[in-house]
């Protein structure tokens, strides 16, 4: 998948931390919700970023979820490991995105994040606005953990787009900062439109 391309139809089978159980969950399913979605991609269960990166980004659901964003996490493992890892790994404690399997690698497949070597995906973070389209796409190694707090950057300055077109956000810009509007006086003058204290 490559960045502002319309995601196709994915299905994953889930285990839900909130009921204790499975289920499905789709991306068809959520869009019908206009839903953003962030799908977080990570080795494996068991492991040792990979708690550390799924117990921030908890840490930080219930502010996405204000958000109007859904988190799944992803890995190859089934949902039967993801029960018994969320159950076994205190830094699990607070996680209640759904954790979904693709032991296929389908899935991973479809994003770039598949390793044909391992049979594990990278740390591979995706996000997808309402109408399907992928306008967000980061993949690290397996040795470097990601940054919740940078997602929800990200998140904020993409709903801020979608509903501002004509706008641009500029490196390190939070919600309530200044954006700029692209145009053929901004060329050359953009220190000058940021230190000025209204919108571009």
């Amino acid at each position: 998948m490559m960045v502002g391309q319309r995601v196709p139809n994915f299905e994953l089978e889930v285990y839900d931390p909130k009921s204790g159980s499975f289920g499905r969950i789709s991306l068809e399913d959520l869009l019908k919700e206009r839903k953003w979605v962030v799908i977080f991609f990570y080795p494996a269960d068991f492991t040792f970023v990979c708690p550390t990166e799924l117990a921030d980004l908890a840490e930080k659901y219930e502010e996405l979820q204000k958000m109007g964003v859904e988190v799944i996490s992803v890995s190859t493992d089934t949902k039967y490991v993801h029960l018994a890892w969320h159950r076994s790994e205190k830094l699990l404690e607070k996680v209640k995105f759904p954790m979904g399997a693709d032991p296929t690698g389908k899935v991973s497949k479809l994003f770039g994040v598949y390793d044909e070597s391992t049979g594990l995906s990278l740390r591979g973070t995706f996000i997808i606005n309402p109408e399907g389209v992928l306008v967000g796409s980061e993949i690290n190694f397996y040795n470097v953990g990601r940054n919740a707090e940078e997602l929800i950057r990200k998140m904020e300055a993409n709903i801020y787009l979608m509903s501002h077109p004509d706008e641009a956000c500029p490196a390190k810009w939070r919600k309530g900062k200044k954006t700029l509007r692209p145009s053929e006086k901004l060329v050359g003058k953009v220190h000058e439109a940021l230190s000025r204290e209204e919108y571009i």
